[in-house]
């Protein structure tokens, strides 16, 4: 059986793994969102940025990327993203039903944030997010650059998300 991968943010644009197929896909139930406080990758725990994450809500969608891994790669790249996603406890893995764009149903590897973490940040306004990801910095680099990658990936994906676009804007705005 294939395993998939739902990409929603940087596994969009850095996936990290080998995979054999990738098409646009939508979870139900479910939305984008920066309401995880980063303290490792965009970040630090004296100076947190923020990242994106799915936080569960109702009659919600998240247009995101599938990523079918390779044959034979299903243990090493479980693990990559055990190692990748997991580094703090702040998202949950869970197995959940997505819908691909060319009409089939299949079972996805997903992260989503726990809504009980303390890095959890949900409902924050945007501006207040824009403020924090202008400046923020941690292990993999800036804050700016995960916004403006994912939110350009999103665009050649032909996926709508007007909160990253707005961010997107307003951070090249705080930071020029």
């Amino acid at each position: 059986m294939t395993m998939w991968v739902f990409g929603y943010g940087s596994l969009l644009w850095n996936p990290g793994f080998e995979y054999d197929e990738k098409i646009v896909a939508c979870l139900p139930g479910w939305h984008r969102s920066f309401c995880m406080s980063s303290i490792h990758h965009r970040g630090t725990e004296e100076d947190p940025g923020l990242v994106l994450a799915l936080d569960a809500m109702e009659n919600a969608q998240c247009q995101g990327l599938a990523l079918s891994v390779r044959a034979g790669q299903e243990e090493t790249t479980l693990a990559y993203l055990r190692e990748r996603e997991l580094i703090s406890s702040a998202y949950l893995e869970k197995t959940l039903p997505i819908d691909l764009s060319d009409g089939r149903r299949v079972d996805s590897l997903v992260y989503v944030i726990d809504p009980h973490h303390v890095q959890y940040c949900g409902g924050m306004a945007l501006e207040d997010q824009a403020q924090i990801i202008a400046h923020a910095v941690g292990g993999r680099g800036p804050n700016t650059e995960y916004l403006y990658n994912t939110a350009d990936h999103l665009h050649e994906l032909g996926i709508q998300d007007p909160d990253l676009d707005w961010l997107s804007a307003r951070v090249r705005t705080l930071v020029s």
